[in-house]
């Protein structure tokens, strides 16, 4: 029986030799390429492109090869480029999609497969869906069509993604302020990217883990406060205003304060907002997933913006990007774009945008963290992942489904089931529950206005899943 091969938020991703084997991504390439013919009949082009991860050369190959004998012109990247760099490719060579070899943040034995649609969007479910039923199609009857083979094709997505962030990002503002910075790539994609952006705008700039290591350091290339230690120490080292880190991928961002204080994500998203709000005068709206914080919604309202809170994964907040909807959408999870960009998390312009922000206002992270406390007052957000038992997540399962009218204690103002349960309590926290699609795990977001009412939050959460 083989394997069967599912979509989820952002794309395919598997242990490599045990369901990532060569077969299963042949498989996969043929349900892409039967449904890239099924939407464009006349020279359809697919971009191929890839993370630094093991094998992904070759991976890129088998694509190409099965791409053409679809009579698809393959278009492909030689070398490892971020994620958002392949989605701009995508829209400036009006491709008609593009196949990313990324498994983006996860430990590296793991890989996976990106789908991105002709607008540089992560496809949304209906594509995936369709997808799936082309690889079960293939699976029955694995058939090529009798078609004129197509030649492959090399694009090289980086100088035309550098220049596009070279006219959003002010460098000048950077280099004047004599910022210096230390940026992390995480032995990732964005190797050669950030760095060699700010270096020729004459900017000082030190980078860690510069070369390419299949293993990642022997952990997953994820940008989190934990695994950030050796960016702390750079920007000791050259007295840096800001560390920037990205993910394997590059789609995802970690930021580190002047004093190693590491900023989530959360923080991150609602600061840029009220920059970019601040800086470039755009006030047509703000999207952030129902998981973020609502710090964003306190700026929204004090701004007189219009809010879209959106289900967790990015491409409901790429969709908003796409209709010129929102000034900047992000996810807690450490996504984010800004208007007029790829309808993709960008993780090497959050850097970038960030750095430009300490410049321009003169100020540590941590002091404009505490300016917008100030102006709509404090917010503390937490993740928490709880692992279940076939019993215990049955019978939450069960209770997920009710509307309770309280919370220890607390009246709930509103239920929210955009994605997954999220209380709104009457004293402005919350707490959401979102089960997990792949393991028996339910994740719990919850925020407080202070930090003592978080601990009290934070248990009752737990309580609530075990009692």
């Amino acid at each position: 029986m083989a394997t069967q091969i599912k979509f989820g938020t952002s794309g395919w991703r598997a242990v490599m030799a045990e369901e990532f084997t060569f077969a299963n991504v042949h498989r996969a390439v043929h349900g892409i390429a039967r449904y890239v013919s099924s939407q464009k009949s006349k020279g359809p082009k697919v971009i191929v492109g890839r993370d630094p991860r093991f094998l992904g050369e070759s991976f890129c190959a088998m694509a190409a090869d099965i791409l053409s004998s679809y009579g698809i012109t393959p278009l492909v990247i030689a070398e490892p480029a971020p994620t958002p760099a392949i989605s701009y490719a995508v829209i400036q060579s009006k491709a008609d999609g593009a196949i990313n070899f990324t498994a983006s943040h996860n430990p590296p034995e793991y890989n996976g497969i990106k789908f991105s649609t002709p607008d540089g969007a992560p496809a949304l479910p209906e594509v995936t869906q369709a997808i799936e039923s082309e690889i079960a199609a293939f699976d029955a009857n694995p058939q090529t069509p009798h078609t004129a083979k197509a030649e492959s094709q090399s694009i090289d997505p980086r100088r035309m993604y550098l220049s596009r962030l070279r006219e959003i990002v002010d460098l000048d503002v950077i280099k004047k302020a004599g910022v210096k910075i230390a940026f992390d790539p995480m032995w990732g994609a964005a190797r050669g990217y950030s760095d060699a952006l700010l270096r020729e705008a004459g900017v000082t700039v030190a980078t860690v883990h510069d070369t390419r290591d299949v293993l990642f350091g022997g952990h997953a290339p994820e940008p989190d406060d934990r695994l950030l230690d050796d960016l702390r120490h750079k920007m000791r080292e050259i007295g840096a205003a800001i560390g920037i880190a990205t993910d394997g991928d590059a789609d995802r961002f970690g930021i580190v304060d002047e004093d190693g204080t590491f900023l989530q994500a959360n923080y991150i998203i609602a600061l840029l907002f009220d920059y970019l709000v601040e800086t470039r005068g755009w006030k047509n709206g703000v999207g952030k997933s129902v998981a973020t914080t609502n710090l964003i919604n306190a700026l929204a309202e004090k701004y007189k913006i219009e809010l879209y809170e959106t289900p967790v994964g990015f491409k409901y907040i790429g969709e908003l990007i796409k209709q010129d909807k929102i000034l900047i959408g992000g996810e807690e999870s450490a996504g984010l774009s800004i208007r007029g960009h790829v309808p993709e998390k960008d993780g090497v312009l959050a850097g970038l945008l960030c750095c430009e922000m300490v410049a321009r206002r003169g100020a540590s992270l941590g002091k404009q963290l505490g300016g917008l406390f100030a102006k709509v007052g404090s917010f503390y957000p937490l993740r928490e992942n709880f692992r279940l038992t076939p019993e215990v997540k049955q019978k939450f399962t069960e209770k997920l489904r009710g509307d309770p009218s309280e919370f220890y204690g607390i009246k709930v103002a509103k239920v929210v089931r955009i994605d997954g349960l999220k209380l709104v309590l009457a004293d402005g926290s919350w707490v959401c529950f979102r089960l997990s699609g792949t393991e028996p795990v339910v994740r719990v977001y919850s925020e407080a206005r202070s930090r003592e009412d978080l601990a009290k939050l934070s248990a009752a959460a737990k309580a609530w899943i075990f009692d």
